[in-house]
């Protein structure tokens, strides 16, 4: 061979390389955003379980204004994106929803609280 071919070789192999790793970046990348935001909207669907049951008086099974008595339901407590726990308080119940990807620090999964009150959901961090 000449060695213009082997140079177009290996320049050839450098790119593909560059484009592997550069592929592999954004998968990653998307993982961990798509994880996220499946936490988010766990998180707000058991708001709204919270929420509802705040609402509901309590010989109907609800609150009566208070979100005292109220737990995660077993079967949401932990999905196919990640597990969830529950501070319930009489005025509010703060939910912690953790992922099971990588979050933006490469060594912890990610992690997303939300704190619920009777009309609002007061707050979303993002920790991860």
């Amino acid at each position: 061979m000449g060695q213009q071919q082997i140079l177009l070789i290996v320049l050839s192999v450098i790119v593909i390389g560059i484009a592997i790793v550069i592929a592999l970046t954004l998968f990653s990348t998307n993982s961990t955003i798509t994880n996220r935001e499946a936490i988010i909207a766990g998180l707000t669907n058991l708001a709204t379980v919270a929420q509802s049951y705040n609402m509901h008086p309590t010989n109907l099974g609800g609150g009566g204004n208070t979100f005292t008595g109220w737990s995660l339901p077993p079967n949401l407590a932990s999905t196919a994106d990640g597990t969830y726990t529950a501070t319930v308080t009489a005025n509010s119940v703060t939910i912690v929803g953790v992922g099971n990807q990588l979050g933006n620090d490469g060594s912890t999964n990610v992690k997303v609280t939300m704190v619920v009150t009777s009309n609002a959901i007061t707050s979303t961090t993002i920790n991860n």
